[in-house]
């Protein structure tokens, strides 16, 4: 029992320390500069963690983590904000459209394509940082990945909204948990994907190797 509360214990002390330093190097970059290197940093680091490579200097680890992904990160951001806006305006623009007209007839089909994408864009970063793949491979993995793993999206939406709710009712744990407590929920529950894919390729070149052996 005591192993388990100093356990648990250090994760709330890690997860705090690393979304300090998440906002901290969010506001170094003037926040819009910022918040994709510093969240990839934060991602990179979670991974880690739930590896089971709990020992790396967290500090140092971040600080170089952003710095290498600086540019990468902006470009990937800079992704995100256009979707953003164009999510922005489209739901602006369904909510004021009249009923009865045109527009309003497609509404289902564009709300459903807006959340696959939103569904997309949560698997981009953690397939950014746990694999080695191009720009374009990454968003096609990552497409694939939240296609067959549908109660993975589940649990990762319905995590992250617990996790949300209960932080806005308890506001002052925004400071420390506000990212990383749904970093972890997020890069925890695409892990678990990730290591089923890994474990289908793995099955799937045994048998072919059974096949040309045959």
């Amino acid at each position: 029992m005591r192993n388990k509360l100093f356990g648990l214990t250090e994760w709330i002390t890690r997860l705090a320390y690393i979304n300090m330093l998440w906002i901290g190097f969010t506001l170094l970059g003037l926040i819009i500069f910022g918040l994709f290197p510093a969240t990839i940093a934060m991602f990179s680091l979670t991974r880690q963690w739930i590896m089971g490579n709990t020992d790396i200097p967290v500090f140092s680890t971040f600080w170089k983590t952003y710095k290498k992904e600086f540019l990468k990160g902006n470009l990937l951001g800079l992704i995100f904000y256009a979707i953003g806006f164009v999510f922005f305006v489209n739901t602006s623009f369904l909510l004021n459209v009249d009923a009865g007209s045109f527009f309003n007839t497609i509404k289902i089909p564009l709300y459903v394509a807006m959340i696959a994408l939103a569904l997309i864009m949560i698997y981009v970063i953690p397939t950014y940082v746990h694999y080695d793949l191009k720009f374009l491979q990454m968003w096609k993995n990552a497409f694939l990945i939240m296609l067959i793993h549908p109660l993975h999206n589940i649990a990762l939406l319905v995590g992250s909204a617990a996790a949300i709710f209960i932080m806005f009712r308890f506001p002052a744990t925004l400071v420390f948990f506000s990212g990383s407590a749904v970093a972890l929920i997020i890069m925890s529950t695409c892990y678990q994907a990730f290591k089923r894919v890994a474990m289908k390729q793995e099955q799937w070149a045994e048998k072919e190797a059974e096949t040309t052996a045959q």
